[in-house]
């Protein structure tokens, strides 16, 4: 028997073994009902000041490599202060700042270290800018759960506008088995263009994909938690 017949055999005695016992086939989850789907019953998560959860947190970026690819790297040292009002959306804040020496990529070559490349002077720069700040000017929202977020981009000295195409996943007041308190979550994308922060290496000429995009699109899912006892 082949391994490919071997497969479905084993894929219908699963089957008729779930059928037997009357059991659902569990090999993949069920889709969820919607955001935050079965949270209702734990209350919703109060108005007051939020801290990044860093245990459920990440930043990612992507480039286009010679239009073959967006590659993608991360920064593993970031944090956040949101203040957030269910409420009242327009009327949350975010403050946050990444460690610009925490660039990871997945280059690993012998003898080169593509992380100091990207984080030394020709690019980044983190011994001269250790670190890149975001700071939200204002908040517009854009759907029941979904907001535009205007900002400005601190990096490598530069201090520019961005936007940032935000999503609310849903929270709760606080659950049985999370001593962190209140908890939310968000989804985020945005894209700044590179060299109008001066990191200008390796951008294609107009009409070419030969060389790393100038756009950089920026990806970020975070989870802030608010203590119980915190005050109002």
């Amino acid at each position: 028997m082949t391994s490919r017949l071997r497969a479905v055999a084993s894929r219908a005695a699963l089957l008729a073994l779930c059928g037997a016992l009357g059991l659902p086939l569990l090999d993949r989850p069920a889709p969820a009902a919607g955001p935050a789907a079965g949270m209702e019953e734990l209350g919703a998560p109060p108005a007051g000041v939020y801290a990044l959860d860093p245990a459920h947190a990440s930043l990612l970026f992507r480039v286009d490599h010679l239009g073959f690819s967006d590659y993608t790297a991360r920064f593993r040292r970031f944090d956040a202060e949101l203040t957030f009002d269910p409420d009242d959306p327009e009327a949350c804040a975010v403050v946050a700042s990444v460690e610009v020496a925490s660039l990871e990529t997945d280059f690993e070559q012998e003898g080169y270290d593509f992380n100091a490349q990207l984080t030394g002077p020709d690019w980044l720069d983190a011994a001269q800018h250790p670190q890149m700040t975001f700071r939200s000017r204002r908040v517009e929202t854009t759907g029941p759960r979904s907001a535009r977020i205007h900002g400005d981009l601190t990096l490598r000295g530069v201090t520019r506008p961005l936007v940032l195409e935000a999503t609310f996943n849903g929270g709760y007041a606080g659950h049985p088995y999370d001593p962190g308190g209140s908890r939310i979550g968000f989804s985020a994308r945005g894209t700044l263009l590179r060299s109008q922060y001066g990191v200008d290496q390796g951008i294609p000429p107009a009409g070419s994909t030969l060389g790393v995009s100038d756009a950089v699109e920026i990806i970020i899912e975070a989870e802030f938690l608010r203590p119980a006892d915190a005050a109002r």
